[in-house]
């Protein structure tokens, strides 16, 4: 086949593509341009702008590298001012709503499917690869494409990818989705490649220093914003009673424990964040558990919106145990999820996934 295959010169990517190559596809590399880190927004103690893991010009460099190595051609894509409008810009204002915002599922399933799947189009190439681990499965009974976990339980990726529609998973190509991480960096070495021992990238790209508030103020100034910078409010408990203040509730999430500035005999620990009355809602580790929540968003991924509530195991973040869960549609794309056992510091802004065993249900977007 004629394969595009998403290059973002790392390891994964990169081994990617050469076991598909082995294969005896017919490669097109691309690399999409995606954040200018010379904006300045996030910057050393020197005053210079910090280099990222992922998405920077050594980044589209070690991707291009690869493809020469590797013997096809290779195209970079300027998505900067996609990627600002799509990912960067809802970031920002999510944070400035109260929410904690996970950006990656935005970007790979609006921006990086959505953007390749169509220049793939546009070159003949019938699929689209990429490094995640995951996998996709045509089901013939049904005529459906099922999106299942990674087989490496600890690089799973599945939890990204819930925004994908039918039409993009009839094209995409997870070529890592049956190893493990280890497998693969010895598949690079095996085929030479450079960046097999290269770091991975674990900081979202545009903030490679984690300051996501400092990320927030610096954004916020350079668009002429600065009056929509939150400003200093309230902390109080669950009970209404003021235990201190706060710098702007764009510092907190929900499960916050450390630089609340508040002292107290037993740990508190942030439970709402209400940008409205500009507070921050403190209590005790027992006020976090929740046995429901909202989501909105939905992509049924396994089959149609159902008639009926569904049973599966639900994820509210990146790193949380699945818990068992009745998800109960509500129509206009959104569901109500209650849990069997209440969980913790449910996360409104954060991605909700469901699963049966290795298959993903669907997913949704944590709402208030």
């Amino acid at each position: 086949m004629k394969i595009a295959v998403a290059m973002s010169g790392g390891v994964d990517s990169s081994a990617a593509a050469a076991l598909l190559k082995a294969g005896g596809h017919e490669l097109v590399g691309f690399t999409m341009q995606l954040w200018n880190q010379r904006r300045g927004l996030s910057v050393g103690e020197d005053g210079e702008p910090l280099p990222s893991r992922c998405c920077s010009l050594d980044d589209v460099y070690d991707a291009r590298r690869v493809a020469e190595e590797l013997g096809f051609p290779f195209y970079v894509l300027n998505l900067e001012r996609d990627f600002e409008r799509d990912v960067v810009a809802p970031f920002v204002q999510s944070y400035l709503e109260g929410e904690t915002p996970i950006p990656c599922v935005a970007c790979n399933s609006r921006l990086k499917f959505a953007s390749l799947d169509r220049t793939a189009l546009s070159v003949g190439c019938e699929k689209v690869a990429t490094g995640h681990y995951a996998r996709v499965r045509h089901d013939e009974t049904n005529g459906r494409y099922r999106l299942l976990r990674g087989r490496d339980a600890r690089k799973d990726q599945s939890y990204f990818l819930w925004e994908l529609t039918q039409e993009q998973l009839s094209r995409s190509l997870f070529p890592l989705g049956e190893m493990t991480k280890e497998e693969v960096r010895e598949a690079a070495r095996l085929h030479g490649l450079y960046v097999a021992e290269k770091r991975e990238s674990q900081e979202i790209c545009f903030v490679p220093d984690g300051d996501y508030a400092g990320f927030i103020d610096r954004y916020l100034e350079a668009e002429g914003r600065e009056m929509e910078r939150p400003a200093r409010g309230e902390i109080v408990d669950t009970e209404g009673r003021v235990v201190g203040e706060h710098e702007g509730v764009h510092r907190f999430t929900v499960g916050q424990r450390r630089g609340l500035g508040v002292s107290r005999p037993l740990p508190l620990y942030v439970v709402r964040v209400e940008p409205a009355s500009n507070q921050v809602v403190v209590g005790h580790e027992e006020e976090l558990l929740s046995h429901e929540f909202n989501a909105a968003g939905v992509n049924w991924v396994a089959f149609d919106e159902p008639a009926e509530p569904v049973r599966a195991d639900v994820r509210v973040r990146y790193r949380h145990r699945e818990a068992p869960a009745t998800v109960t549609p509500l129509g206009g794309g959104r569901a109500r999820v209650r849990f069997e056992e209440p969980q913790r510091a449910v996360t409104p802004g954060q991605a909700t996934v469901f699963y049966r065993g290795e298959e993903v249900v669907g997913g949704g977007w944590i709402v208030r």
